[in-house]
């Protein structure tokens, strides 16, 4: 397992990009970047907004491969700077549009009620590269993120939409403790600790 650097941004945007390249299904993902014209230009700039929060909040963890990645973030220690505050509205103007804008605060305000108010470790999104799923990749990673946080007492909180994440999320131990279905697909909310 290798811990990320501002170096690793093109690897991660271009691992994530590819995981979820090829998913047109209900999912987060989707909710926030749509389909059509332009689709994979949007997506590459979620990642790489995503990227930027787990560097400034969390940690970004890749597998040895280089060919799958999970980005963690602590939400205890998130802050509203002037680079979030830009880094928000060039996710807003560039990726999301004005016509998702409301599904996506809907999507995060079911979000916050879902996370606990305690101090906790939230795993923003999770991705291999398109060539190796259904391999050994993310469940190698998973299993190194895990054995790092082994001493960890805080609980690991995760919301994911895919069947075969919340899965792989339960075969680690994570149970879910919620399923909500207001946005026209299943979001699970799994815990671990």
């Amino acid at each position: 397992m290798i811990q990320a650097t501002h170096k690793d941004k093109k690897l991660v945007v271009a691992i994530l990009t590819s995981a979820f390249a090829s998913n047109t299904d209900g999912s987060t993902v989707n909710l926030i970047v749509g389909y059509g014209e332009n689709r994979s230009k949007r997506m590459h700039i979620l990642m790489a907004y995503l990227f930027e929060r787990a560097m400034l909040f969390g940690e970004i963890f890749i597998a040895d491969n280089k060919k799958g990645c999970l980005l963690i973030k602590y939400p205890h220690q998130e802050k509203i700077t002037l680079k979030t505050i830009k880094l928000d509205m060039q996710l807003a103007f560039k990726s999301i549009g004005i016509t998702n804008v409301y599904k996506v605060l809907k999507r995060q305000r079911i979000a916050a009620q879902n996370y606990p108010k305690e101090n906790h470790i939230r795993p923003m999104i999770f991705g291999v590269k398109e060539d190796v799923k259904g391999g050994v990749t993310a469940a190698r990673l998973m299993l190194h993120v895990k054995n790092h946080f082994k001493g960890n007492t805080l609980p690991v909180i995760i919301d994911a939409a895919a069947e075969y994440n919340v899965n792989l999320y339960q075969k680690f131990g994570f149970r879910i403790i919620k399923i909500e279905e207001s946005l026209g697909f299943p979001m699970y909310f799994l815990r671990l600790n």
